[in-house]
């Protein structure tokens, strides 16, 4: 018994066809029904219509727009996709040329190719030559006419000052367009703000799945038109928000991609001119260059973001990065100077943080920073003060974040062992090993799986140190960085 065809199924979309074309309807036919049977957008209905793929319309297009001189269009499959798309997310606005072309290949008008969606979102100008488009008949016939011999009369004088000054106000209301207003540029910081605090708090994956979703639709924005200032604004957006994404995929162990998204805040950052986001997107790339092993970049990253002025907590936050680093490279002097300057940043801050949350640095975090550098030194009873201090000022913050707290734990287990006290170190850990797997991030997994291998005599053989190695790998196998890998198409975020 054969299975049933899926709905939109190329069987389906094949079946389609030849029905229709069996019934006597045109190609043009098939892309209306195409379009109302599957809800598909106008360019790709046609598309399906001819039954080709997104490389064979690139191909067709290509060869259409050579007929069209100064308007050559070099498509690919890639950009056909992002055409047929638009106007939604990472999408490209298909232009004049490509439009004509593609109208060309799949033998209709552009009209034909346009729904209300997309007539919202063109010019003005691209509108208006496209209504004044003759027919595929009509181009036909002109194609084939008979030229005059003589040329057509100049405009008149007055005429041509006429044409020069429409072309002017056509450019005017072009320019003047905008695809965002200013509302809108406020919601989207708003939104970024609350994901960077709900950040602190909540499922990493799911916080990552609505940053992304934001992400894009500033994207598609930024690929339309508005005025300069309002470019600006979105670049501002879209570089906190990939300054987002580099922080969550680093916290789910892709550190590979965690670099990608920094290296794209970074040109936001850059193409915006914005000192604070250049400092946070530097924070951002500092703290994943350290999880990756590149220390001495992590020292450069944030000695760098530390010399842009700003005025909230990045230049406390980027000092502690600094002498993380530096502890973790064994040098002592240059730790403890690094956190004497985000004292000095602290005392000297003016202000609140554009974003906050992640991208924030209240005192909890900072001692959780100075706890770890001082333990790595060697400085155990300074560590374990600090941790005290870091769990005393979490206890009354508004909003605690799990990801801080687990770390100041995992510090005071480490000084319970560094002085001998096993059933110490498993009483510190307790907070850490009931945390549900999606909270398990790859710095507290990472540190855990230090800890353990830290555990030494004269204790190693001891009920409690067995049981705190038996509980440390039980955590780490059912962790959020696993658990993402071990998906389907877990590998990449």
């Amino acid at each position: 018994m054969n299975a049933p065809v899926k709905p939109g199924s190329k069987a389906d979309r094949d079946a389609l066809r030849q029905d229709v074309t069996a019934a006597g309807g045109t190609v043009a036919d098939i892309a209306v029904e195409m379009r109302s049977r599957y809800r598909m957008r106008p360019r790709e209905a046609w598309r399906h219509a001819h039954g080709w793929t997104l490389q064979e319309v690139a191909d067709h297009i290509t060869r259409a727009s050579d007929q069209r001189p100064g308007e050559a269009v070099a498509a690919d499959a890639s950009l056909v996709g992002k055409w047929e798309k638009w106007p939604g997310p990472s999408s490209r606005r298909p232009s004049l040329p490509v439009l004509f072309a593609m109208a060309t290949a799949f033998g209709c008008r552009v009209p034909d190719l346009l729904d209300l969606d997309d007539r919202r979102c063109l010019p003005e100008a691209d509108l208006r030559v496209i209504s004044n488009q003759p027919t595929v008949t009509e181009q036909t016939a002109l194609l084939v006419a008979p030229q005059p011999l003589a040329a057509a009369p100049e405009p008149a004088a007055s005429e041509v000052v006429r044409l020069a000054a429409d072309e002017s106000a056509t450019w005017a209301q072009w320019v003047e367009a905008s695809n965002v207003g200013d509302i809108a540029l406020e919601q989207f910081m708003a939104e970024t703000r609350t994901l960077a605090s709900d950040y602190l708090t909540s499922d990493p994956v799911a916080l990552f799945i609505r940053t992304r979703r934001l992400r894009d639709r500033v994207f598609t924005l930024l690929e339309g038109h508005q005025y300069p200032r309002q470019s600006t604004d979105l670049y501002v957006a879209a570089g906190y928000l990939c300054g987002l994404l580099a922080w969550m995929s680093s916290d789910l162990g892709q550190l590979r991609d965690a670099d990608t998204q920094g290296r794209t805040a970074w040109l936001c950052a850059e193409l915006a001119g914005h000192n604070e986001l250049r400092a946070w997107v530097l924070s951002t790339r500092s703290k994943v260059a350290f999880w990756d092993g590149r220390l001495r970049e992590a020292v450069n990253f944030a000695r760098r973001g530390g010399t842009y002025r700003t005025t909230g907590s990045a230049a406390v936050l980027l000092a502690c990065q600094e002498a993380d680093a530096w502890s973790e490279l064994g040098a002592e002097r240059e730790a403890l100077a690094a956190l004497g300057r985000a004292g000095d940043a602290r005392g000297s801050a003016t202000g609140e943080d554009e974003i906050g949350g992640i991208f924030a640095c209240q005192p909890a975090r900072q001692e959780n920073y100075a706890a770890a550098v001082r333990m790595r030194i060697g400085h155990v009873a300074d560590a374990l003060r600090a941790a005290d201090n870091a769990l005393g000022l979490l206890a009354v913050q508004p909003v605690r974040a799990y990801g801080t707290k687990a770390q100041v734990h995992i510090i005071q287990a480490a000084a319970h062992l560094a002085t001998g006290e096993a059933e110490g170190a498993l009483e510190a850990l307790m907070p850490v090993l009931t945390l549900p797997p999606d909270h398990r991030l790859a710095p507290v997994t990472r540190r855990l799986q230090e800890l353990s291998t830290s555990i030494g005599q004269p204790y190693a053989g001891g009920t409690a140190a067995i049981g705190l190695r038996a509980a440390i790998e039980e955590f780490c196998l059912d962790s959020a960085p696993r658990n993402l890998a071990l998906s389907p198409g877990g590998g990449s975020t």
